[in-house]
C-alpha cells in the first residue's frame, strides 16, 4: 500500500511551478491571519491550550495535487469532523436501512448536545449531533473494544494515507467530564437505540474525537469523498462509493452544528466542523479543503475557516447549486502548478 511517506520521498526531487491558486491562497491566509474574532473551546481543559494564532488552509484536488499554507501540520483533535467519517464506516458495517433505524439524518435547530430525540421513532436526528454519534458509535463492529477502535483508526489512515495517534489527555478529560452524553447513551438505551456495551461505545466515541489530525489530514479526507472515497494520493478505497453519498449529504444538511442552514445557503459545500478548530470541505468531484483555526464562534466553528471557505466558494463558484460564471476559473488557477512541493 502507498503512503505518505513512499510519495514525499519521490515528490521532494520535484520542484514545482509557482501556482496562481497558491498565490491566492497565501493572500487569502494573510488577509485572515490577523482576524481574532471568537473564543478558543475551553470546556475541556486541553482545548483551551491551543493557540488562538494558529491558522492553516489546505486544499487537495481529486488528482493528488496538494496547495497548503500557514499552521497545516499543527496537529489538534478531529472533534465532531470524527461523527462523519464513522457514520460512513458503520454503514459499510450494516448498511443503510439498519443505520437509518438507529440514527436519522433530519436537521435539527437544537444545540449538537442537546438531550432530545425525535418524538416519533425515538431515534437521534442525525449522527453529526452527540446523540447520533453515540449511536453511530455503537454500531462499529469488533470484537472488543481494542479491535472496534483499531478498526477506526486503520478508517482514518485509508482516508489520510497516514497512521494517526489519540491525545491521551483530552480523550480522558472528555471521559471524566462526559455525564451529559452518559445521559444520552442511557436515554436512548431506554428507546432501543444502542446496545448495552455503553462503557465501551461511550469510550469509542471519546477516543474517535480525541484523534489527532492536521489541516492536510482535513484537506485529505475531503478529496477522499470528493474522488469518490478512493484517496486521490495513495489511489486506496476509503469507503465503499455507494455510501459516499450518504456521508456528504448528511454534511451538507447537518455538517456545521446549528448554523447549517446558514452554510448551505452560503458555502453550499458539505462540510463538517469540530470545536477543535477544524472545518472539512468536500467539491465533489474537484477538491477538499482543509483549515485549522482555534478561534471559535457562538454555534462551535472556526470563524476563520468559515471567511476562508466562503471566499473560496465565492471566487470560484464552488456552491454545488451555483449557476453563474465564477470569478475565477479554478482549472486555469491551479494549472500554473502542480502542488507537489507542498507534500
Amino acid at each position: 500500500m502507498s503512503n505518505f511517506g513512499d510519495l514525499e520521498s519521490l515528490a521532494s526531487s520535484i520542484t514545482a511551478v509557482t501556482s496562481p491558486f497558491r498565490n491566492y491562497l497565501t493572500d487569502l491566509h494573510e488577509k485572515y491571519r490577523s482576524f481574532a474574532e471568537g473564543t478558543v473551546a475551553n470546556y475541556i481543559p486541553e482545548l483551551a491550550l491551543a493557540n488562538p494564532n494558529w491558522f492553516g488552509i489546505c486544499v487537495v484536488t481529486k488528482e493528488g495535487q496538494i496547495f497548503e499554507v500557514g499552521d497545516c501540520e499543527q496537529l489538534f483533535t478531529i472533534q465532531s469532523i470524527s461523527k462523519a467519517f464513522v457514520f460512513g464506516l458503520a454503514l459499510e458495517d450494516h448498511g443503510r436501512d439498519y443505520v437509518n433505524s438507529k440514527v436519522s439524518v433530519e436537521p435539527t435547530g437544537e444545540a449538537f448536545n442537546a438531550i432530545v430525540l425525535d418524538e416519533t421513532t425515538n431515534r437521534p436526528y442525525n449522527p453529526m449531533v452527540n446523540a447520533g454519534a453515540i449511536a453511530t458509535a455503537d454500531l462499529i463492529k469488533g470484537q472488543n473494544s481494542t479491535e472496534r477502535l483499531k478498526r477506526v483508526l486503520a478508517m482514518f489512515q485509508r482516508y489520510t494515507g497516514r497512521e494517526h495517534d489519540l491525545n491521551v489527555p483530552v480523550f480522558l478529560s472528555e471521559k471524566a467530564t462526559g455525564h451529559r452524553n452518559r445521559a444520552m447513551a442511557y436515554l436512548m438505551l431506554n428507546f432501543g437505540m444502542v446496545s448495552e456495551k455503553i462503557d465501551e461505545t461511550l469510550d469509542l466515541y471519546f477516543q474517535q474525537c480525541s484523534i489527532l489530525v492536521n489541516a492536510k489530514d482535513l484537506a485529505m479526507l475531503a478529496a477522499t469523498l470528493a474522488n469518490n472515497g478512493v484517496n486521490p494520493v495513495t489511489q486506496e478505497r476509503a469507503i465503499d462509493e455507494r455510501y459516499v453519498q450518504d456521508v456528504i449529504s448528511v454534511m451538507l444538511t447537518c455538517g456545521m452544528y446549528d448554523a447549517s442552514g446558514e452554510w448551505c445557503y452560503r458555502v453550499g459545500m458539505p462540510a463538517k466542523s469540530g470545536v477543535g478548530g477544524g472545518i472539512t470541505a468536500v467539491v465533489p468531484n474537484q477538491l477538499g479543503i482543509g483549515t485549522f483555526s482555534p478561534l471559535l464562534d457562538g454555534k462551535g466553528n472556526s470563524i476563520r475557516g468559515i471567511k476562508v471557505c466562503e471566499e473560496l466558494s465565492r471566487d470560484f463558484g464552488l456552491h454545488l447549486f451555483n449557476a453563474a460564471k465564477p470569478e475565477k476559473d479554478l482549472a486555469e488557477w491551479i494549472a500554473g502548478g502542480d502542488g507537489l512541493n507542498d507534500w
